[in-house]
């Protein structure tokens, strides 16, 4: 169980604060930093955030005070040791920032850690973490609740709506419970839009992406003697083509899970260095355990990994080799 009243006592003792997330950002990662950015301006904080990876397009409408900076490291090195506390939203591996990891590490500042995933590295000086939580929005959601630290305004519940409704696969994954459809309730009497926010992550996608789609969606095949795992693949030369970029891949992974009778379902992305892997499954399914495995993780059914070093197409056979020894 989170210490709401140890996280409370934090920010009442400090007057500046620098929040980040993870490389490539969702909407659970943007939407709990503007919350919890708007949640600290509330309060009369200083507030800054500054990410690895800039916001992909799709979100940007979620930081419309355009607050979010990425990372430069000769511009933002200072801010690690100005403020008085570091803020990690939806990761908990210090890997997961990058080329910030080091500043973020050498900091002698306070650390501390927001988060729902499991097996937190300790990095940080003290984590609020707990894996029953659909998603790092829920968990603001309710620390603002508790403790009654602050009013939650239209703002504040669009970026949380925007972050629990994505995490929850709009409202269709297991941690879809009633007190979750309870919250997203009353976040539409606050005045959230649910067509508004859907809208915008969703249904505003650049035509390349699209294009990027059909290529994904014709890549696609079945794997094993049972057919139950179904996987696509795309290269660079396709985001080439396409003139997008890896952010434009998010839910992709979704229609390899879609296919009858599949468990589980794969997305391997080259990179410039290395590859990508997203894993998705059904049912009690472990692919967190699996991405584990290659280096990453995740969520029972929701995980990943990325490899630096290795070749998309040598590695291939093997993950879904592996893979299969799950079903």
């Amino acid at each position: 169980m989170i210490d709401f009243k140890k996280l409370k006592k934090i920010i009442d003792e400090n007057k500046s604060f620098l929040l980040t997330t993870h490389v490539n950002p969702d909407a659970d990662a943007i939407g709990s930093e503007i919350a919890f950015y708007l949640l600290l301006k509330k309060l009369n904080k200083k507030v800054y955030i500054v990410n690895y990876s800039a916001t992909p397009y799709n979100l940007q409408f979620l930081d419309k005070d355009k607050t979010i900076r990425k990372y430069n490291h000769a511009r933002h090195k200072k801010y690690f040791n100005q403020v008085d506390v570091l803020v990690c939203l939806d990761f908990n591996r210090s890997n997961r920032i990058v080329s910030m990891e080091e500043d973020f590490i050498n900091s002698n500042k306070l650390k501390i850690c927001i988060d729902h995933h499991e097996k937190p590295q300790d990095f940080t000086n003290f984590n609020f973490i707990d894996t029953k939580y659909c998603a790092t929005g829920h968990i603001i959601y309710n620390f603002i609740e508790s403790t009654k630290i602050a009013k939650i305004d239209k703002r504040i519940a669009d970026n949380l709506y925007a972050a629990i409704m994505t995490d929850t696969g709009s409202f269709k994954f297991e941690k879809t419970t009633p007190e979750i459809h309870l919250i997203a309730s009353n976040l539409l009497k606050i005045g959230t839009s649910p067509t508004k926010i859907f809208d915008g992550i969703y249904d505003q996608s650049r035509f390349g992406k699209v294009k990027l789609l059909g290529i994904a969606l014709e890549s696609i095949k079945l794997f094993g003697k049972a057919k139950k795992i179904s996987y696509m693949k795309l290269y660079q030369s396709d985001f080439e083509k396409c003139n997008v970029d890896e952010s434009d891949t998010d839910g992709f992974v979704n229609y390899v899970l879609s296919i009858a009778n599949v468990k589980i379902g794969v997305l391997f992305i080259e990179l410039k260095k290395g590859f990508k892997v997203s894993f998705r499954s059904k049912g009690n399914i472990k692919v967190n355990k699996l991405a584990e495995e290659f280096g990453g993780g995740g969520h029972i059914n929701a995980a990943g990994t990325r490899m630096f070093k290795q070749n998309l197409d040598d590695e291939i056979n093997k993950i879904l080799n592996r893979a299969e020894k799950y079903l």
